[in-house]
């Protein structure tokens, strides 16, 4: 008998070795480090690592992104953030998906820093065929300075999901048959970036950047992308059929639901769809 273990023990790890190399060859089924997947996009002297860790400084003299070295389509990426702490007034630190282009599509965090004692607001956007002027703010319920947290995106042919921990704080539908363009077919790279926005960040920019607070430094761990890499036009649409496409996730669930209300109830403080003043006429997907 342990003949056929061992040998069913080889077949399951070459197996394992196999699956693993097909998703990150074919799907980008991704979890690793740093440079497997992202290089620094914009001053790299300010991009720093220590260890398990990625930071992106701001101070006066510049700001620092870091980029995705392929673009997906559809799939799920999240990180593990922690956000610039004490006076970070006047900073934002965004973390987004985009194309390329004109019409490009794009979904958007975008952390605006506060004075010290504060709640952190983050505004999420929606770009479709170029169009943004999609946003929500809201108060997170935590401090995201003392610990990381995980901010994600879920992007399918039925919805794009922002969560936060797991709890859903925005989605955007599929509103095609209401004539509202849905990203669903330029594939998007991942971005990061730190950089000065005092100009409207915090108070609608009534309170400045107090530099001697610098270098403010934003702070990331646990890269993960689950999502299909674009490797060129053939079948991408097709190959993108996985996980995300099943009917489970075409919308939120009861608890996920829940959650999302919660948010909406307690902690938006801005949605673009109740703007009036801005709006007259509400966007289609705001009926």
């Amino acid at each position: 008998m342990a003949m056929p273990r061992c040998e069913g023990g080889r077949i399951m790890y070459w197996w394992f070795l196999i699956m693993v190399m097909l998703c990150s060859l074919v799907l980008g089924c991704q979890c690793a480090a740093f440079n497997d997947f992202f290089y620094p996009s914009w001053a790299l002297d300010h991009v720093m690592s220590q260890g398990e860790l990625l930071q992106l400084k701001l101070d006066p003299t510049s700001g620092a992104g870091f980029a995705s070295k392929n673009t997906y389509m559809f799939g799920k990426a999240n990180v593990q953030m922690k956000l610039v702490p004490g006076d970070s007034a006047g900073t934002v630190t965004a973390f987004y998906m985009s194309s390329q282009g004109d019409q490009h599509d794009e979904f958007d965090y975008e952390f605006l820093g506060n004075t010290s004692g504060e709640p952190y607001v983050v505004q999420t956007n929606v770009y479709s065929n170029g169009v943004g002027n999609r946003e929500q703010r809201i108060f997170l319920w935590f401090d995201p300075t003392a610990d990381f947290h995980t901010y994600s995106f879920l992007w399918n042919r039925q919805q794009a999901v922002f969560f936060v921990d797991d709890v859903p704080i925005r989605v955007f539908p599929n509103n095609e048959k209401r004539g509202v363009p849905y990203p669903q077919t330029r594939p998007m790279g991942i971005f990061s970036s730190i950089w000065n926005a005092d100009n409207w960040a915090t108070q609608g920019g009534r309170v400045k950047t107090d530099w001697s607070h610098s270098p403010f430094i934003s702070t990331y761990k646990n890269f993960n992308i689950d999502a299909c890499r674009d490797s060129g036009p053939q079948s991408l649409m097709r190959r993108c059929s996985l996980w995300w496409d099943q009917p489970v996730y075409s919308s939120l669930n009861a608890k996920q639901s829940m959650q999302l209300k919660w948010v909406h109830e307690k902690y938006m403080i801005y949605d673009y769809c109740k703007d009036s003043a801005r709006f007259p006429t509400p966007p289609a997907e705001c009926a």
